[in-house]
């Protein structure tokens, strides 16, 4: 008997040390609906990034400039032919018109097979975009099903009934026009908005130099009116030894260049040729930093003589008064030369100036030199760059990756300041390495990582 009582007792503590603690619960989860299809939403998220990145503004932009190129070039074969029906003398006139009408209808030509090309290359994506997009609404449709909880209709409605039609058409509006800007010398007023971009163009070297300029000479030789330039720093990113000339905008475009480079040295570089890339081009003659000198260059295209004159003692070169943003400094934008309706203008910044901004004009003459100046309270590291414009001087900042600000300017008529403007351009790629405005057309033309592009610039 005592003996089966101690195995009872042994059993029973046992049994108390296997069984688990009260605080401890197993569950066991059944999903009685249908399993979440991970793979599909995953597939579907590729697909809509893959949509992002092959559909970009960039593809309208080139398309629209594409199409002002075959516009303007058209134009002026018509009115090439014209004057050729009028004063034909069936001699040597005639065959130099001929000449010049037939590269012209070669540049239309080799513009429609861009345009046909890109069409081509347009309508294969549309296509596949079209039916990537279908796939998706299906796919999305049928992740519907799953919110049981009514939680994304909830959330959709939501922000319906908070949407204020007010608010969205000012959201459509890609800039904000400033509170009383600057008017400067302009009979058209103050500058009141950027549009664009107008032109977009990769050039003859698609992506192969981030570093460069272009734009139209706002004083061009008799015939040349036309014309665009480019420069292109092509050592290192800092330095150049020409300029590339084209004879009219489509030539640019499709990557013709006519009559082609000319050459400040044959070297590159050296002294006298071109450091940094913020030049312009007035009166036949291009104005830059010299190379490894705090000094101006003006190169006659004609002549093919350089003049130079000096900088203020402590103005800071070589890269050390460089336009920044937030991530980092342009190498080599110490110097940033800028047209407008009065002429050529240069800034810089020096020692005594503490890094701040200073404008001068530049008087013409031989050689040139520096006119008044004006010393800014900006700080030349806080803007990405600069242009002048009917006598104000203007400044730029980084905003995003995809906008730039107007943000700064500068009337020489009052010598007032303003940091409030809120211009607003949107960029086709995140750095504007130079900009400059052009009075013929009132354009502005960004050189942007490797790409030519230009905006419109509206006055009051």
């Amino acid at each position: 008997m005592k003996l089966q009582v101690v195995l009872s007792l042994c059993a029973v503590l046992t049994l108390g040390l296997q069984a688990p603690p009260p605080e401890q619960c197993w569950c066991e989860l059944i999903n009685v609906g249908d399993e979440f299809p991970h793979d599909k939403l995953s597939t579907a998220d590729g697909n809509a990034s893959d949509c992002n990145r092959n559909i970009t503004p960039n593809k309208t932009v080139e398309l629209e400039s594409l199409l002002l190129g075959l516009e303007r070039r058209i134009a002026q074969l018509h009115q090439d032919v014209s004057v050729l029906e009028r004063e034909d003398d069936g001699e040597l006139y005639g065959v130099l018109s001929l000449y010049v009408i037939e590269n012209e209808v070669a540049e239309i030509w080799q513009l429609m097979d861009r345009l046909n090309s890109i069409t081509e290359g347009d309508q294969r994506l549309t296509a596949d975009t079209t039916k990537r997009l279908r796939a998706l609404r299906a796919v999305m449709e049928e992740m519907e099903t799953f919110d049981t909880m009514q939680v994304v209709r909830g959330q959709l409605s939501s922000n319906l009934l908070k949407m204020d039609p007010g608010n969205y058409k000012k959201g459509l509006k890609a800039t904000t026009a400033p509170t009383q800007p600057p008017q400067g010398t302009c009979a058209h007023g103050q500058l009141q908005n950027v549009t664009g971009p107008r032109v977009f163009t990769k050039g003859e070297y698609p992506g192969s130099y981030p570093y460069g300029a272009w734009g139209r000479d706002p004083e061009p030789e008799p015939g040349k009116e036309s014309w665009y330039w480019l420069v292109m720093m092509t050592s290192g990113n800092k330095f150049s030894n020409y300029i590339r000339l084209y004879s009219s905008l489509s030539s640019l475009i499709v990557g013709k260049s006519v009559p082609g480079n000319v050459d400040i040295h044959p070297s590159n570089p050296t002294t006298n040729t071109i450091q940094g890339p913020n030049n312009v081009l007035y009166r036949g003659a291009l104005y830059y930093n010299c190379y490894n000198q705090p000094e101006v260059c003006r190169f006659n295209l004609t002549t093919k003589k350089v003049t130079n004159f000096r900088l203020p003692e402590g103005t800071r070169y070589n890269s050390k008064g460089n336009f920044c943003q937030l991530d980092e400094c342009y190498p080599f934008t110490d110097l940033d030369l800028a047209t407008d309706e009065s002429g050529v203008w240069v800034t810089y910044t020096t020692s005594q100036d503490f890094g701040n901004l200073v404008l001068s004009k530049v008087e013409e003459g031989e050689p040139p030199r520096l006119g008044q100046t004006w010393h800014t309270s900006i700080y030349k590291q806080a803007i990405t760059n600069t242009f002048m414009a009917c006598g104000v001087l203007y400044a730029t900042r980084f905003k995003t990756k995809g906008v730039e600000e107007i943000f700064y300017a500068l009337d020489t008529v009052t010598g007032k300041e303003r940091f409030n403007l809120g211009i607003l351009m949107n960029k086709m790629a995140p750095k504007i390495q130079a900009l400059n405005y052009s009075p013929v057309d009132q354009m502005l033309h960004a050189y942007s990582d490797a790409n030519m592009v230009s905006y419109k610039a509206l006055f009051a």
